[in-house]
Formats: C-alpha cells, sequence, structure tokens
C-alpha cells in the first residue's frame, strides 16, 4: 500500500497539467501557476505547447516526452526528480494519459516513490458525456478504437454487451467506417456525437446512428462518440434441432441451400461459416 499526501510532504513531484482542447480562456490560474512554478515541462509536442506557454508567458524549460521516446525520457524525468526537481506532464490538449502519452511515466514514478499530483481540467470525455442527453452514470471510456476495420470489428464486438453508456474518441477520416460498423453490431442505437468540443464550431449531434451516418460526410474536426448502453445479454436460446436439421427445414419449404444457411445463421446467432460447415460435413 502506498499513501501518497501530496501536500504533507516535499518530494519532488511529477503534475500532470491537462490543457486546454480548443478554448485558450478555460486554461486554470492553478494551472498556468503550476507551469510557471515547475523545473520543466514535459510536453507530447513541444511545437505545440510553446504557443500555449508563450500565450501565457510561462518560461519554464521544455523537454520532450511523447510515446516514440518514453525508453529515454522516463529515465530522464525520473533521475531530475532524483535531483530534486518538479516536472509538470502536459499533452498536445487534454489530460496526459488519457489517450495520451503519460501512463507509462506516471507508474514509473510512482514506483520510485515521488508525489505525482493532478491538476483539475480539460477532458473532451467528461464534456461530451455530460451533454450528451445519454445515461451518464455508469459509464465505460474506451477512447480510441483500433485504425484497421478488421480490430475494430473486434473491438466493437467485444463491446456490443456493454450494458454501460460507453464515450470512444475518433478521427473525422475514420468516423463514417467506425459509424458503420457500429450501426451492423450495436444496431439502430441513440448516440451522441461531439465534435470541436469549446472551439468556435462546436457541436452537438444528438440521434440514432443512421441518422447520424446520412450526415457524416460534411463532418469535421476530432470527435467524441458517446453510446448508449447495450441490453442485457439474452438468455441463450436452446434448439431442439440440430443445425443439419434446421436447414433442411428451410429447403423442404423452398429455399436455396444457400438462402437456408444464410437464416438459420440468422436465427441462431452465429456465424454463417459455422452453419455452412456444420451442414457440409461429412
Amino acid at each position: 500500500m502506498i499513501r501518497q499526501k501530496s501536500f504533507e510532504n516535499n518530494m519532488p513531484t511529477l503534475y500532470l497539467v491537462p490543457t486546454p482542447i480548443g478554448n485558450l480562456s478555460e486554461f486554470s490560474e492553478r494551472a498556468i501557476q503550476v507551469l510557471k512554478d515547475v523545473d520543466y515541462i514535459a510536453a507530447e509536442d513541444t511545437r505545440n505547447t510553446i504557443k500555449l506557454l508563450n500565450h501565457f508567458e510561462i518560461h519554464t524549460p521544455m523537454i520532450s516526452h511523447h510515446e516514440h521516446n518514453t525508453n529515454v525520457a522516463i529515465p530522464k524525468i525520473i533521475n531530475m526528480l532524483k535531483d530534486g526537481h518538479n516536472v509538470a506532464l502536459v499533452s498536445d490538449a487534454g489530460y496526459p494519459a488519457i489517450s495520451d502519452p503519460g501512463a507509462e511515466l506516471v507508474k514509473a514514478v510512482i514506483d520510485e516513490g515521488y508525489n505525482v499530483v493532478p491538476i483539475s481540467g480539460c477532458n473532451a470525455a467528461l464534456d461530451a458525456l455530460v451533454v450528451s442527453g445519454i445515461t451518464p452514470q455508469p459509464f465505460v471510456f474506451y477512447g480510441f478504437l483500433a485504425h484497421d476495420d478488421k480490430t475494430k470489428k473486434k473491438e466493437l464486438e467485444a463491446n456490443k454487451n456493454i450494458t454501460m453508456t460507453t464515450i470512444y474518441y475518433e478521427a473525422p477520416h475514420r468516423i463514417k467506417k467506425t459509424l458503420s460498423l457500429m450501426l451492423q453490431i450495436f444496431g439502430d442505437r441513440n448516440i451522441a456525437l461531439c465534435r470541436e468540443l469549446t472551439k468556435k464550431h462546436e457541436e452537438i449531434i444528438r440521434g440514432h446512428i443512421s441518422e447520424i451516418l446520412d450526415i457524416v460526410n460534411e463532418l469535421k474536426g476530432e470527435m467524441v462518440v458517446v453510446v448508449e448502453g447495450g441490453s442485457k445479454i439474452e438468455d441463450e436460446v436452446v434448439f431442439e434441432q440440430s443445425i443439419t436439421e434446421h436447414v433442411n427445414e428451410y429447403i423442404a419449404q423452398g429455399m436455396s441451400t444457400k438462402d437456408a444457411i444464410k437464416e438459420v445463421a440468422k436465427i441462431r446467432k452465429v456465424g454463417k461459416n459455422e452453419v455452412y460447415a456444420e451442414y457440409h460435413k461429412k
């Protein structure tokens, strides 16, 4: 067990500082002061962060910490803490360690016995959740799905029976495929698609997946998709007939073998290949 009394010890500290996801006026006074007070800022992309620091006249030295240099950056930051320095971790937008680099660093700092302190601030997932009109709790934050369609489909299949509201992040060039797969796998559920949160062109689109698919080609900007929970898993239906007998029943009614296999697969909620293999096995 580790008990961290953040403000009752003199241990060096890693601060997790969320940065605005769009509107700079949402950057809190405490977050700005922490960035001014620490010895170093570890940034996901120093080129982006320097714009933020310049805007708020923050002159703290920066180092790079992103998903491709953790093997170098994490030991470097640990050594800074060992030398008595305080470090702030920031991502390009929103909370570090939430679909952004940081989780590995947090674990490493905890293992070394130093403080890890959160600063309240911007979070696109929670912003979207509370304005979605969908039951806000309990909820599951899933983040980004896989980029390739095959893996994405497997992830959604695994999620279809989650009864809690689920939050996903998605990029505009992948949103149409993602919503199409959700419609195919989840059914036509209620969702809220929130884009450009806190920015000038912020938009909250609430409705069924099929409705939003009709306009998705005109949408731009980073997106959060809030999906209502699925129904509880239905009790498994027990069929008295074997798969072969079931297929033969439809063939006897005039269906082709192909259509009979497709119908049986639909009724039994199994793959067509599974029915085909069972029907044609020797």
